[in-house]
């Protein structure tokens, strides 16, 4: 359709250009990434206690307990590399999606390229909402204006042209309206942008509450961990006077409280969620949408191309001379043609949108003779006004002029010479073609001599010739998805900028929930606040909308506490899309300025793949809530534990030293971020209503289930220590067992923990390779441990017999299992 008679550069010139300039891409000084991990590292709390415990080991020359934290730290530190580079591939990858890509003309066609890609020398095409790539010089260029607030700070537009003195174009600038082609001159660093050093990658993204709520609760932790070591320290040398012996025993403590678990599981669970986001064709902008997805309670969506296929077929023509009503199979006479033609002159020479497609091809099957190589646009005024319109300007050599408009029919009757009968037959028309579903634009010519065109296309007046009405049919799997969405509780509203007629038709025909009542754009803006904020929560068709009023809808969504997810594709959705709390831009036919604007893109602009998304966030959420519930719960047991046995000073008051607590820890870190963040998604999850996004992670409710269980563990295993010492067992021997029913307890919590609400005979059936496998493996040590003679002497165990093991097992499992009685009544409550 492209036809510039511009041949751009030959693949052997891109390649010769790459060599001499190189990618497109803004390059900054990046710090060494071992030495950023390393930095991280020696600040972890953790860390710091482990190289601190070792070397009061090495002084109190106990070397292979020193040796054995030493090699804890390596494998501590290990262990957070590699979930560490684990979440930073997930980000590269999506990185590499979220790319925006650009039209080039290369070998004489039109080729859409990623932006690192263009070379200098490059013929690059820009269109309306392109985010413009590079610096160039324009060669070619229609009605051609752009955004250059990124460099200027100027919010109006610029109009540019190849003659005009500013006929350059800026990397990082948007294209307001029209289109270009430039010749690149500059990329990467060296472009404007590049030069000044602003760059998105700059900007750091604040923190979500999810995270500041995690954050603080783990420093709580650290700073109750801290006073308790103080004291712990204090008291156990006002006994012993060894200073030594003392810290280690504080330090054992302060371990076991320490819950450096809980940030690796959010940025694990957070980055491979985007990851997982990504491989469904979603792609997540930004870590905090993916927490944000399980509480969306309102999702407003366009409906063209949304709702609809977006296959725009010419359906119905009406003449207002004649009154006639007919299809374009049946156009014959001259005045018939005429409508069809105004109205392929009222579209772009070159179209790209799938209406002024239709009329393109309409046209070229009913005329003989093309004229459209014969005239060129000398002045365009693109979609403007509420409603909108727009209007071309063509002439040929000889001087003949075509001035044709095509937009909303009240625009058009706005700016024409009709009588009321004219007028009432035109609203009849609109309504007879809208009640179909069809999508309906006037037809208008005009006249006008000389150079001098007026500044708005409204002061024109024109002559209205006729309706033109296209239909765009629902896509098929439209009324599932509105279910899926009724049923997980979240609300649909449609704004679009089509009429009422035609929204209300094809809401009927999808089965959309409040189809019979609208209100327009125009209306909405003349509300009170309080009146708005009634009229959205009770009307879910929004009609003839315009930047400003969408916005509004946003902000009175917000402001009634809904979390509101909102789809958008072009230019005037981006305020809209980055007001809201999820922005959706579509991959297809989204422009850059929308998809810059968003913080997700459908790639496949499915709006089914929400659903998806939305069951994904919810997963995420509730399995990142199950692995902090678990470590809280675990942690409980360890502490006391090892507290308990100090301040009462019972017979074996050093039961869990530093050695067990790193071991301890060792097991639980794998078996928190590893297995829960592999759970499947829950069945009843979807037929939930969505969390309220405000919601504490930590409610006073699921925290104090977390400390129950945590402190069923801690009577059962105190319960193994004291039946040890009543029986005279060794100080070894109660440790062997102590440390045994901790690590069963601590198997069992895993399995009871997958669901707070099923069973584990239902959880069990669950699909999840990694929890045999962990749970083997923490066995087949346990085993070694105990039972290897070397393993049991380091670690000051003995072997257990079997009655002995059975007895840690049985109450390991006791302590934990009471749980199901609790998911039986919430099921049976619930029914």
């Amino acid at each position: 359709m492209y036809d510039f008679k511009i041949s751009g550069l030959t693949d052997q010139q891109v390649i010769t250009a790459r060599k001499e300039h190189g990618y497109n891409k803004l390059e900054y000084k990046k710090e060494n990434t071992l030495l950023y991990f390393l930095k991280n590292i020696i600040k972890e709390p953790m860390i710091i206690l482990l190289l601190v415990t070792s070397f009061l080991y090495f002084i109190n020359n106990q070397i292979n307990d020193g040796l054995f934290l030493a090699f804890a730290i390596i494998l501590v530190s290990t262990i957070s590399l590699y979930q560490e580079s684990r979440s930073r591939n997930a980000l590269e990858k999506l990185k590499t999606f979220t790319k925006p890509s650009c039209k080039v003309i290369r070998n004489g066609e039109v080729q859409q390229i990623n932006t690192e890609e263009v070379v200098v020398g490059d013929s690059i095409m820009m269109e309306e909402g392109d985010l413009i790539i590079a610096d160039g010089t324009i060669i070619h260029s229609n009605d051609f204006s752009v955004n250059q607030s990124i460099l200027t700070g100027e919010s109006l537009s610029v109009y540019k042209d190849k003659n005009a003195e500013d006929h350059y174009v800026y990397s990082g600038t948007i294209v307001a309206s029209g289109l270009a082609v430039a010749t690149v001159t500059d990329i990467g660093n060296k472009t404007k942008l590049g030069k000044i050093g602003k760059s998105l990658e700059d900007i750091k993204d604040e923190k979500s509450p999810l995270e500041i709520q995690i954050n603080d609760f783990v420093k709580k932790m650290i700073i109750a961990g801290s006073i308790i070591f103080i004291l712990v320290w204090i008291m156990n040398y006002l006994r012993s006077y060894n200073i030594l012996d003392s810290l280690l025993k504080a330090l054992t403590l302060a371990m076991s409280i320490l819950p450096e678990e809980i940030p690796v599981a959010f940025a694990t669970f957070m980055a491979l969620g985007a990851w997982r986001l990504m491989r469904m064709g979603i792609i997540v902008k930004q870590m905090k949408t993916v927490e944000t997805l399980g509480s969306a309670t309102i999702i407003c969506t366009d409906k063209t191309g949304t709702l609809t296929e977006n296959e725009m077929t010419l359906a119905k023509l009406f003449l207002i001379s004649s009154q006639k009503e007919f299809s374009p199979d049946d156009i014959n006479r001259e005045d018939e043609k005429e409508l069809l033609e105004l109205s392929m002159w009222a579209s772009e020479p070159i179209p790209f949108d799938p209406m002024e497609k239709a009329l393109h091809e309409a046209y070229g099957k009913h005329f003989q003779e093309d004229k459209r190589p014969y005239f060129r646009m000398i002045h365009e005024y693109p979609l403007d006004g509420k409603p909108p319109m727009m209007t071309h300007i063509f002439e040929d050599q000889s001087g003949n002029r075509i001035i044709a408009a095509k937009g909303a029919p009240e625009a058009l009757i706005e700016v024409s010479k009709l009588n009321p009968g004219e007028k009432e037959s035109i609203r009849i028309a609109v309504k007879n073609f809208a009640s179909n579903g069809y999508r309906v634009l006037g037809v208008g010519v005009s006249q006008l001599s000389g150079n001098s065109f007026p500044e708005h296309q409204q002061e024109l007046i024109f002559n209205y010739k006729g309706l033109i009405a296209f239909y765009d049919p629902p896509k098929r799997n439209m009324q599932q998805v509105l279910n899926g969405f009724y049923q997980a509780g979240i609300a649909v509203k449609i704004i679009t900028g089509d009429n009422s007629d035609t929204t209300m038709a094809i809401a009927r025909q999808i089965g959309f929930k409040g189809y019979e009542k609208s209100i327009t754009g125009e209306e909405l803006m003349k509300l009170q606040d309080s009146e708005l904020r009634e009229c959205v929560q009770n009307i879910n068709i929004f009609t003839r909308m315009f930047p400003e009023a969408k916005l509004r809808i946003i902000k009175a969504l917000k402001t009634e506490k809904e979390i509101v997810a909102m789809t958008g594709d072009g230019v005037n959705d981006g305020p809209a899309l980055k007001a809201a709390h999820i922005g959706i831009a579509m991959g297809k036919k989204g422009t850059e300025i929308a998809k810059q604007a968003a913080s997700l893109i459908l790639v496949d602009d499915d709006l089914e793949k929400m659903i998806n998304a939305i069951s994904m966030g919810r997963r995420i959420y509730s399995n990142l809530k199950k692995a902090i519930q678990y470590i809280i719960s675990i942690h409980i047991p360890i502490i006391l534990t090892v507290f308990l046995p100090l301040a009462f000073n019972w017979m074996y008051p050093n039961i869990l030293t530093p050695l067990h607590v790193i071991f301890l820890e060792l097991i639980m870190g794998p078996t928190c971020s590893i297995i829960y963040e592999n759970e499947p998604t829950e069945e009843n999850i979807m037929l939930q209503k969505p969390r309220p996004f405000a919601t504490t992670f930590f409610k006073a409710k699921e925290l104090m289930t977390s400390i129950i269980q945590g402190s069923c563990i801690t009577i059962g295993v105190l319960f193994v220590y004291q039946f040890s010492v009543f029986h005279g067992y060794t100080e070894n021997l109660t440790r062997t067992m102590v440390f045994s029913t901790l690590i069963t307890a601590n198997i069992f919590l895993t399995l009871i923990n997958r669901s707070f609400y099923y069973s584990a005979f239902t959880t069990l059936k669950y699909k999840n390779n990694l929890i045999p496998l962990i749970i083997l493996l923490t066995v087949i040590i346990l085993g070694l441990i105990i039972y290897i003679k070397p393993l049991a002497g380091f670690f000051r165990f003995k072997a257990l017999e079997f009655s002995q093991l059975a007895i840690c097992c049985l109450t390991g499992f006791v302590s934990v299992i009471w749980y199901e009685i609790v998911k039986l009544l919430k099921r049976m409550s619930s029914k």
